[in-house]
């Protein structure tokens, strides 16, 4: 619901800033038109005030692009709200319209997914089959990915600093220092050619006025005139290391999301923890491979076990059994069965094992083998 409406507030400010603006330009020149009207010859006080009237034309233009691009803001709140007051109205999760809107839901999250990995032609083919235009944030990652391609690949912060002074208020209200690292990066970027006169005026324009909160900061940018780019003098090397601009898109992403009311995770990756969350246990932590269970995910280190790397354990109040071989739950239609060397597997597993080997299993952790007689039932109380 936030980024709609923040692109609506936004939306009429600027128009808002628009109108007083060209209406001030009007007036100023139609004002000036009377003074001078006793002393102007016809024709070019004709040619005047057609060039305002062409711009109010244009002022009309621009207002009611604008104001369709209000309307269609409106609309996909309305929309959404809907979609949240259905979620109100079911009485149980088996009802065909819950799973519908669950499905919705799902697609909605996968779109987010692609949106924000740059994956725009197949978040558009779900957002095509799905009709869900309304609940796409496509402009707004446009924006994300289109400024963080040029902090990075074009070492370019004109983007960023244009959309920092369309929300500097904004950016004020959640003291956020990127305004500050973009201009400090133009700074060094000026270092870096060697324009030191062009550098140390743009720090006097753009750099002390943030000298309050900043200071030390400043200081030690306007060292780096003394430095060359290929430093080895930690603090200024790390300054001229052109890592600093994925770091400032990576900062650039982290607060447009922090603006708009956006998590910085994608949302499925937010559901999957949960649901791996519920099922970590210390066991998923060994460095022993043998140790994990196959059909755990969050045994998987390679795939959905590190979104569960940070997650805390879950809360168990009665253990599960799990045959490692099957992966199957241990209990009194399949008991664990312990073999001599101490390793517990289900009664099903060394069964069918056994009929695979003549009557014999063999350990897969240890390589032992044993006669299926061997293995003595477990009683776990």
């Amino acid at each position: 619901m936030k980024v709609p409406l923040e692109q609506l507030k936004r939306e009429a400010r600027q128009s808002q800033k628009l109108a007083e603006r060209e209406m001030q330009l009007v007036s100023s020149g139609l004002a000036e038109l009377i003074k001078r009207q006793s002393s102007l010859p016809a024709e070019e006080y004709t040619r005047i005030l057609d060039g305002l009237i062409d711009k109010l034309k244009a002022l009309k233009r621009k207002l009611e692009d604008s104001k369709q691009e209000e309307a269609l803001l409106i609309q996909r709140s309305k929309q959404r709200a809907v979609d949240l007051n259905e979620l109100s109205e079911f009485s149980s999760a088996t009802q065909p319209e819950f799973q519908r809107w669950c499905h919705t839901r799902l697609e909605r999250v996968l779109i987010d997914y692609m949106l924000r990995n740059g994956n725009v032609d197949t978040a558009k083919l779900i957002l095509e089959k799905s009709n869900l235009e309304h609940f796409a944030d496509s402009s707004l990652f446009a924006l994300v990915m289109s400024t963080e391609r040029e902090l990075r690949e074009q070492h370019s912060c004109r983007g960023a600093l244009h959309w920092c002074a369309e929300n500097r208020g904004a950016l004020r209200k959640i003291e956020s220092s990127l305004e500050f690292e973009l201009r400090l990066q133009e700074f060094i970027e000026m270092i870096r050619v060697k324009k030191s006169p062009e550098a140390i005026a743009y720090a006097k324009k753009h750099l002390t006025a943030w000298s309050d909160t900043q200071l030390p900061r400043i200081q030690r940018a306007m060292t780096l005139l003394a430095f060359s780019p290929t430093t080895a003098c930690p603090p200024y090397k790390h300054m001229f290391d052109v890592a600093r601009w994925d770091g400032l898109a990576h900062e650039f992403r982290m607060v447009i999301f922090q603006l708009y009311n956006l998590p910085s995770q994608p949302l499925l990756h937010l559901l999957l923890q949960t649901g791996l969350s519920a099922l970590k246990t210390p066991a998923c932590q060994s460095d022993d491979p043998s140790e994990r269970n196959r059909n755990c995910p969050v045994c998987q280190t390679d795939t959905l076990g590190k979104l569960a790397q940070g997650l805390p354990l879950s809360h168990h109040s009665n253990s599960n059994l799990v045959c490692r071989i099957t992966g199957e739950k241990m209990n009194e239609d399949n008991p664990p069965m312990r073999l001599p060397n101490g390793y517990v597997y289900s009664l099903n597993s060394l069964t069918d094992m056994a009929r695979k080997l003549g009557g014999k299993v063999k350990c897969p952790r240890s390589g032992q083998v044993y006669s299926l007689a061997d293995a003595k039932k477990l009683f776990i109380s």
